[in-house]
Formats: C-alpha cells, sequence, structure tokens
C-alpha cells in the first residue's frame, strides 16, 4: 500500500562559484598564474588591463559579491554591462603588491633518459639469443625506478606465458637476471633486496683492499648484524679492531641503495623553484621598536578587467531582438561577461582572505620573523587564526596549504608555523616545536658511542623545566626522523 508523507528538511549547498573560490584560495602562486592563463584563454570576455586602466585601480571590497548565482534569461537589461557608474573593482583586479623584489619563476624543461632505456640498450648490444633477450627486455621492464627487481619470478615466468606467449621456467629467469641483467650497468641493478644491490656493487671493485674485502664478507654473511649496529658481534666474528670496521663501513657507505635514483623516471620533467606567496618584511618602527609587515607576492599575476569591446557587442546585439541568431549571441556574451565579472571578484576576495590570514599569522608569530629563532615560535593552531580573521577553519586550512612566505630569515612553509601547546613546569604554555628542537639539540649533542634512551632524553628535557612522558618523547622522535638509540651508535 502505498503511502504519502510531507517531510520539511534543512540543508545547505555550496554554489559553484564558492566551490570555485575555495579552490582559488589554496592554490599557490605557480598554480594561481597557471588557472589564470587557463581562465584568459577559455573566457574572451576577460582580459589583461592596459597600464592606462591600471590608474583607475581600487582596492577590492571586503566583501565578497556572489554576482554569478542568479538565473540567466535571454530579455535582459544592457545598461547593466556600461560600467561607467560602478567601482573599479568590479572590473579590473590588480595584483601587485607593494614589494618591489622580482621571482623568476621560469620552468626549466630538462629531457633525460630513463633507467628502463639506458639498460635496453645495453641488453640489445649482448650476444644473447633472441628468446633469451625477450625474457631480459620483460625483466628490465618489471625493475622498479631504483633498479630492484621485486616481482616474484614465478608471476613473471606466469606473466610470459598468458601476455607475451613465452614459455619458460624460474631457473631460466634467474639465470637471464644473474648472467645479463645484474652486469649491466648501473652496478647493483636487477637486485631483489638491499643486501643484493649492495652486494653487486661491492663485487664490481676489483681490489685487494683489506676494507673493500672486509666490507662484502660483512655484507654478505653480517647483514643483519650490519643494519642493527652489532659492531662489537661483527669484529669478534672477523677478529678485526674499531679502525679495520671504520674503514669497511666507509666502503659500505660509498654505496648507492638506490641505483636507479640518478634517471628520470619520466621523459620529460619539470624544476620549478619555490615562489613564496607571502613576502614579510621587518622594518624599523616610529617608536624604535621594529614592525612586521605581511604583503602578497602578486607580481606575476596579471591586471584584469572585463572586455570593452564585449560589452560593445553586447550592446549592439540587445537592440536586435527580433532575429533569433542575435539574441543568442548575446546570450552567450551576456553569460561570458558574468563569468569575467565574479572571476575578477573572486581574485579580490582571494587577495582579502589571504592578506587577512598572514595578517593574523604575524600578529601571532610576530617574534619569530623578528629573530627567525625556532624557539621563538608560540602554540598556533588554525583556529587561533579563524578567531582573529573570522574565517571558518577550513578557509584557514586552504590558504596555509603548500604556502610559503619570504621572511629575512629565509624561506618558511607556513604550515610549519603551527604548532601544539605543552605547559612547562612554571605554568606557561610552550610550542611543541620548541620542546622538539631542545629534543634534537639534545640528540646531536649527545656521545655517539653511547647515545641517549628516551628515558634519558625524559630526564634531560625535565631538567629543561618540560616534564614529559617517554612515549612523547618517542613521537617526537620519531616525527623528526629520528631513529632509536641503538640505530645512532656509532663507532
Amino acid at each position: 500500500m502505498l503511502k504519502q508523507n510531507l517531510q520539511l528538511k534543512l540543508g545547505q549547498k555550496l554554489a559553484p562559484q564558492q566551490i570555485q573560490l575555495m579552490k582559488l584560495i589554496q592554490l599557490h602562486t605557480l598554480e594561481f598564474e597557471e588557472e589564470l592563463e587557463r581562465e584568459l584563454e577559455e573566457n574572451p570576455a576577460l582580459e589583461r588591463a592596459t597600464e592606462e586602466k591600471e590608474d583607475d585601480y581600487e582596492e577590492p571590497a571586503s566583501d565578497f559579491e556572489d554576482e554569478g548565482t542568479e538565473n540567466i534569461d535571454t530579455d535582459f537589461n544592457v545598461e547593466e554591462y556600461i560600467f561607467d557608474d560602478e567601482p573599479s573593482y568590479k572590473t579590473a583586479s590588480n595584483n601587485y603588491s607593494a614589494d618591489d623584489e622580482e621571482f623568476d619563476n621560469e620552468s626549466l624543461l630538462t629531457e633525460g633518459q630513463s633507467l628502463y632505456d639506458y639498460l635496453l640498450e645495453q641488453i640489445r648490444l649482448i650476444n644473447i639469443e633472441e628468446g633469451d633477450q625477450k625474457i631480459a627486455e620483460y625483466l628490465i621492464g618489471n625493475l622498479d625506478t631504483d633498479g630492484y627487481l621485486r616481482r616474484e619470478l614465478k608471476s613473471i615466468v606466469d606473466d610470459l606465458a598468458f601476455s607475451v606467449g613465452l614459455y619458460t621456467t624460474t631457473e631460466k629467469l634467474e639465470e637471464i637476471l644473474e648472467y645479463y641483467i645484474q652486469k649491466l650497468d648501473p652496478p647493483g641493478v636487477g637486485a631483489r633486496n638491499l643486501q643484493e644491490c649492495l652486494l653487486l656493487q661491492i663485487e664490481k671493485k676489483v681490489s685487494a683492499d683489506k676494507a673493500v674485502t672486509l666490507a662484502a664478507q660483512i655484507l654478505r654473511n653480517q647483514f643483519d648484524a650490519l643494519t642493527n649496529k652489532h659492531y662489537n658481534k661483527i669484529m669478534q666474528k672477523y677478529d678485526v679492531d674499531e679502525e679495520d670496521l671504520k674503514d669497511a663501513l666507509e666502503e659500505i657507505s660509498k654505496l648507492s641503495p638506490r641505483v636507479g635514483g640518478n634517471f628520470d623516471t619520466q621523459t620529460i620533467t619539470i624544476n620549478q623553484e619555490i615562489i613564496p606567496d607571502f613576502i614579510i618584511q621587518v622594518k624599523e618602527g616610529k617608536t624604535g621598536k621594529p614592525d612586521v609587515i605581511p604583503l602578497l607576492n602578486s607580481k606575476n599575476a596579471p591586471t584584469l578587467r572585463v572586455s570593452d569591446e564585449y560589452k560593445e557587442i553586447l550592446t549592439t546585439y540587445s537592440h536586435d531582438k527580433n532575429s533569433a541568431e542575435h539574441k543568442q549571441a548575446a546570450l552567450f556574451i551576456k553569460q561570458k561577461l558574468d563569468a569575467a565579472k565574479w572571476y575578477i571578484d573572486a581574485i579580490n576576495q582571494r587577495q582579502n582572505t589571504l592578506l587577512q590570514t598572514i595578517t593574523a599569522i604575524v600578529k601571532l608569530q610576530k617574534d619569530y620573523f623578528i629573530t627567525g629563532d625556532d624557539k621563538s615560535l608560540k602554540p598556533m593552531i588554525l583556529k587561533d587564526v579563524a578567531d582573529i580573521t573570522g574565517f571558518d577553519i577550513s578557509t584557514i586550512s586552504r590558504v596555509v596549504k603548500s604556502k610559503y612566505a619570504d621572511t629575512p630569515n629565509g624561506i618558511v612553509y607556513l604550515k610549519n608555523l603551527f604548532s601544539d601547546s605543552l605547559t612547562n613546569d612554571d605554568g606557561e604554555e610552550v610550542s611543541t616545536k620548541e620542546i622538539k628542537m631542545h629534543l634534537q639539540e639534545a640528540i646531536e649533542k649527545e656521545n655517539k658511542r653511547k647515545p641517549y634512551t628516551d628515558d634519558a632524553l625524559v630526564g634531560i628535557l625535565k631538567e629543561k623545566g618540560y616534564n614529559i612522558a617517554r612515549r612523547t618523547i618517542a613521537k617526537y622522535r620519531e616525527q623528526l626522523s629520528i631513529p632509536v638509540a641503538r640505530l645512532r651508535k656509532e663507532l
């Protein structure tokens, strides 16, 4: 039996323009420039303003007007596109900051040879049977970018049978791998694990040197002891002193764990330097104390305006309402003009959002920008910046994502300025970054023969006024990519 019910639901949806604005906000400078170029190509009603037009520029309004959400009709008032009485921020956007420093963002295209192509060149110059060569080429195709063969030989045997029509055995693959591929350059290619990779390299060093011989023996027979830094066990095993072991370890340190790392994974790669999104200036204030001035780095973005030519065309077509073709053309032009006006408004709102966010960050981290000392960083989370700006936390997150600031002390990744807080013995809130700095300093100054354990590090930080549990020390150590005490041990 069918029943009819009446329900009332309250929902919230983002307009397409609002979604696009959020995307613009999270783009860093280089991506933003690419987005501008794309929009200029797609929308003929949007164009770069001439220098004469730039003189009429006014500061962007703080409130964003969403004009692109209204319905488009074929009957419209053309006068709304004659902008003589409208503020200039509706039709132009000046993206230049007050800073005079130029940033070169040219992308360098470099073409290089891949590891796959390099190995194929070599294998085709070897006197090898046709069937074996096809197998060798297939094995080369299964190597990863580091030069390792990480797949099981049995799986490759099945692939050769089903996809290529070559029937072989794992013993045959083992033979081709050992006698052909692992003999190719660079040394170590075709290895199935790190131990085999290092062994292939050390064995190609034709030398009667004692250190090389000992290094080969350690890699072949004492690899687990080496990785766990059980140096005393190794010295007892081979009856060598500490100096001999040091020489052998020096030879091992010269070997590469990623023999394919020097080759391009793609034919063309793009190398781009970091272009700061913000510029932080520190100048002496009127009171004698330094002032921190945040600026947007927007010099590479063009000044945009709505095309006068398209406005004139719209005016012309709108006079002829009897022609279906003219009416359709007028509708198309109106849509493009709407999109151009909205896009300029969105850029102005993006600038306003970015500037307010960096101003709030500078207010919270003023001491850090003046001194450049990481210990001057204060605890700061996204909510702190959101409370000052009035923006949502998600908006602040988008702003700081992939953004950098050029400060007097170097380029700073904005996300690195955020940290949680802990209370020290004096009852003061300190940044976890400050604690990590003290932890790193303690480990750097430790005796590498007897590195500090996590329990010892707890005591050291407690002496500095930070009462932290051992598990917290372990967590911070892992975040700093510092291994446990046993793996930090050196001779």
